[in-house]
């Protein structure tokens, strides 16, 4: 599994790239990668057919730890999956901009 780090995904945000965050709702509602999508890893499976299958899906949670095993799950499903290394925490102590709420459109908040 290929994995990079936020400064890495900060990069690839500037290409029209996929992001899914496979935290729980609350948890994509309070802070999260401006972009991304929240697919909470529970219903990933059941939600594949969401992803684009010829574009990497870059996958990211708290830690790491949860987008590691879900990146796995989407690579056993033919897609070319990128887990982000720290996740969301490392997002948030680099300073990045962040999104709030739990939409990527209207009603999603920025802030720094």
């Amino acid at each position: 599994m290929r994995e990079i780090d936020t400064d890495q995904l900060a990069a690839v945000l500037e290409e029209d790239v996929t992001v899914v965050d496979v935290r729980e709702t609350t948890e994509y509602a309070d802070a999260h990668v401006p972009g991304a999508v929240n697919i909470p890893m529970g219903r990933l499976t059941s939600r594949l057919h969401e992803l684009d299958r010829t574009a990497p899906v870059h996958v990211i949670c708290a830690s790491g730890n949860r987008s590691a095993a879900m990146a796995e799950v989407l690579l056993a499903q033919g897609f070319d999956a990128v887990n982000v290394v720290g996740g969301t925490s490392a997002w948030l102590r680099s300073g990045r901009p962040v999104a709030h709420g739990a939409g990527t459109g209207a009603g999603t908040e920025e802030s720094r």
